[in-house]
């Protein structure tokens, strides 16, 4: 195969009245390769950004039929990645082998080729069906960090006029910032794979962490609440966490969640009892510029955020009335309008509330919506308190062991009579409760060993069981918790007696007898029946 090289010199400018065809022709090209810069640094979308270089190459230099090929990884041939022929038919893709055709030699030497009569040369395939035989050719290596990627072919336009060589720099210039270019979205595709990787791998991690399986207590009743858990996460129906602070009502619903449909999105939790209301509606539903002082830029909602996700809103009970209607109108028609807008916005959440409070009784006081109450209470999860299943203390306590011993960088065990002590406990604040006595034992323990003596409450509520405490471990809690005390031993009035505890004092003092218990404590009959249904209150017939 013949090589042609031009070599310009001063003969190709006329020395009188005419002008420099080499110079007319520098103008031409450089203005063309700021055009092909410009489209490369456009547009990530590499097979769009080369489409435009061909076209620049067409319009601009006088440079048809471009075509670009990208060397296959495995098979070690050149595929051909983009054509631009607007002036003929659509070609058909090929791929050339090393040393097959003109293309394929540049794979077997990377080097430039420039003809000046494409038809001269004996290996000129045109399996492309796309060149002109009497045309000048020039292909030119692709090349990322010195090894060839690709090839780019081109063909002049007009034939052979003595400016082959300044075409054939112009396209390895061209070449070269394909080359840069396809550097750059290599890199960028090379790390969007890591972050898909890394973000599968976070999925799978917090997917098993928030799993059903992986969640501590095998009590009956806990049992339940998670085969209840369980079967709404399939689904996109409200849930209503109810339960006493500290029996991790946040736990269910990440569980919930990240066993859902939406757990590729987001999870989003706002706890509706921290923020004052006029910044409550503008975390919830985001606020426009210059909606109010110091909104300087334009701000998405809590409720924009978890758009095809879920929304998780603790202690929705305290809520003022006002803000009920607001969230009202969004759990009914799934819109709203940010704080100083009036663009009407759409969303797709899915609603999970948690409270602590009695929200029948607010209703029946006027504190709370019946129409919202309705709509949050859909699927209702009911956790019990941590008195309610002493089975379940040694488990959660080892868990949390784990957890401590995590941080401190030890291990830590719990002796059985430390057991028994923890089980002995009312726990008014439950498992948040039993992490703070776990945590403030094990910084008391030089070794790790947990024993009795380091099990300390800040007030001693110990149960009046009347069992005598024995050696066998955690089989030893599986009994049900015991009544209160008798009733003339119980002062009603008395802040440190738990809710189930009052009641169940109440109903002794009453003989049982739920209506005269209600008045009591200044109930209805409906709202002691729900405590006594809520709180797993045996009742006693005589």
């Amino acid at each position: 195969m013949q090589e042609h090289h031009t070599i310009h010199n001063a003969d190709d400018c006329p020395p009188e009245g005419g002008f420099c065809r080499t110079h007319e022709l520098n103008i031409l090209l450089l203005s063309a390769l700021y055009a092909v810069s410009r489209e490369l640094s456009r547009s990530l979308n590499f097979r769009e950004s080369l489409r435009e270089v061909l076209r620049v190459l067409h319009e601009e230099a006088g440079l048809t039929r471009g075509l670009i090929g990208v060397v296959d990884a495995e098979s070690g041939k050149l595929a051909v990645h983009t054509i631009y022929n607007p002036d003929g038919p659509d070609a058909d893709t090929a791929q050339y082998g090393p040393g097959e055709g003109i293309i394929g030699l540049i794979l077997e030497r990377p080097r430039s080729i420039k003809l000046s009569r494409v038809a001269d040369e004996p290996r000129f395939l045109n399996r492309m069906r796309i060149y002109e035989p009497e045309l000048p050719f020039i292909a030119v290596p692709i090349k990322v960090g010195g090894n060839l990627q690709g090839v780019l072919a081109v063909q002049p336009e007009a034939p052979e006029d003595g400016l082959l060589e300044e075409r054939a720099q112009f396209v390895e210039m061209v070449a070269n910032l394909i080359g840069q270019n396809l550097r750059l979205a290599m890199d960028v595709a090379q790390e969007k794979s890591s972050l898909l990787e890394e973000r599968d791998l976070l999925r799978r991690t917090v997917r098993h962490q928030h799993g059903f399986d992986s969640m501590v207590g095998h009590s009956a009743v806990m049992r339940r609440v998670f085969d209840q858990a369980r079967m709404v996460a399939k689904w996109n129906t409200t849930v209503l966490i109810r339960g006493e602070t500290g029996t991790g009502k946040e736990l269910i619903a990440n569980a919930i969640h990240y066993n859902s449909p939406r757990a590729r999105n987001m999870l989003v939790k706002l706890n509706c009892a921290a923020l004052p209301e006029n910044l409550l509606e503008s975390e919830l539903f985001g606020h426009e510029r210059g909606a109010f002082t110091g909104a300087v830029e334009a701000r998405k909602g809590r409720f924009e955020q978890a758009n095809g996700g879920t929304l998780f809103l603790d202690e929705i009970g305290e809520v003022s009335a006002a803000f009920q209607a607001k969230l009202l109108r969004i759990l009914q028609e799934g819109e709203f309008e940010r704080v100083g807008g009036s663009k009407t916005i759409k969303v797709d959440v899915r609603i999970i509330a948690a409270t602590h409070r009695d929200l029948e009784t607010a209703v029946e006081m006027g504190d709370f919506r019946e129409d919202l109450f309705y709509r949050l209470n859909v699927m209702p999860l009911f956790l019990p308190p941590l008195r309610e299943r002493i089975e379940d203390i040694p488990d959660i306590a080892r868990h949390l062991l784990g957890k401590i011993g995590n941080d401190q960088k030890r291990k830590l065990t719990l002796t059985d009579m430390a057991q028994r002590r923890l089980a002995s406990h009312d726990w008014p604040g439950n498992v948040r409760e039993l992490e703070n006595c776990l945590e403030r034992a094990a910084v008391l323990s030089e070794d790790g060993r947990i024993d009795v003596d380091l099990i300390r409450f800040p007030s001693s509520r110990e149960r009046s069981s009347g069992r005598p405490l024995r050696n066998g471990g955690p089989a030893s809690f599986a009994s049900a918790p015991p009544a209160a005390p008798p009733a003339e031993e119980v002062d009603l009035a008395d802040p440190s007696l738990s809710e189930r505890e009052r009641v169940i004092a109440a109903l002794e003092q009453a003989g049982w007898v739920q209506a005269k218990a209600a008045r009591i404590l200044g109930m209805t009959p409906r709202q002691i029946a729900y405590r006594i249904q809520t709180l797993n209150i045996e009742v006693k017939q005589f």
